[in-house]
């Protein structure tokens, strides 16, 4: 059993949603011209290793389904992983969503990251989650607290960073794990019951200029029924949720860009402040 499709030892025995529901290589085709799902996957595994961009041509000319998007997230996970953390958007009136982080991209706070100069680089501060201790099971009493014990609250920039050309369809976004380039983690916060989760104030700086200043909400009304939202989906998609991933719920800033040579600080009232320097890569 590899590492990407284990949890802690063992696969997670979970229900998943039949939007979720795993399928066979053979079932899952994108049916848009030769491009298959392994094909895809191929595609940004070696778009990864060479820190570059899918060729157009490797791409289907219509947009993957989400099971497909998900599929091709599992075959990533199985040749790149393994997994340290999970995205999850849960907005009103669009398809509930969830990505993988693996564990190589994720950089304890203060960070330091090198990218090529002309990179367009992409900053949310967000309301993370490190899971302390293994969930509870279904089954488990008065389990939404006990859910709520077995997590820290952390400080968080998400990183993002695209494997895709151009302005890419949705769906294939979702299959490059949601476009994640890595994420920065501040200091955990274990007694966080207490603390709004909803709105925030909060701020996020890039250099000179000011990406957020204020009261700021959560997308989709609240970081922790966020969490619950994909740990009721998720099942052992990509090896399921363990003691050590951080869970992130959503921007707090929306998606503004940046270039190197740029020096990220953000900061949760109450949680505390999150570092990301942008240095050129020679």
């Amino acid at each position: 059993m590899s590492r990407a499709t284990a949890c802690c030892g063992k696969v997670q025995d979970l229900k998943l949603s039949k939007l979720y529901q795993h399928e066979s290589r053979e079932q899952m085709k994108i049916e848009t011209g030769d491009v298959t799902e392994s094909a895809l996957a191929a595609a940004l595994i070696e778009a990864r290793e060479a820190g570059g961009i899918v060729s157009p041509e490797k791409l289907p000319t219509t947009d993957p389904s989400m099971k497909e998007a998900l599929g091709i997230q599992r075959e990533v996970v199985r040749a790149t992983g393994p997994v340290g953390g999970f995205k999850v958007a849960n907005k009103p009136g669009a398809d509930r969503i969830m990505a993988p982080i693996f564990a190589k991209d994720i950089l304890p706070s203060p960070a330091v990251l090198t990218v090529p100069a002309d990179e367009q680089i992409g900053i949310e501060l967000e309301i993370g989650f490190r899971i302390d201790a293994p969930l509870p099971g279904p089954g488990a009493a008065n389990r939404r607290q006990a859910m709520a014990d077995c997590l820290s609250l952390v400080p968080v920039i998400e990183i993002v960073r695209t494997r895709l050309p151009g302005d890419a369809a949705p769906m294939l976004k979702l299959a490059d794990n949601q476009i994640n380039g890595g994420l920065v983690v501040g200091s955990p916060v274990k007694d966080w019951l207490g603390m709004s989760v909803a709105q925030v104030t909060a701020a996020l700086t890039a250099g000179d200029t000011v990406l957020l200043e204020g009261a700021a909400q959560v997308p989709g009304g609240d970081a922790f029924e966020n969490f619950l939202v994909l740990e009721a989906m998720i099942g052992d998609h990509c090896g399921g949720l363990c003691p050590g991933q951080v869970v992130i719920t959503g921007s707090l800033n929306g998606l503004p860009y940046v270039q190197a040579e740029t020096t990220v600080r953000g900061r949760i009232d109450g949680l505390g402040s999150v570092s990301l320097d942008l240095e050129i890569q020679r």
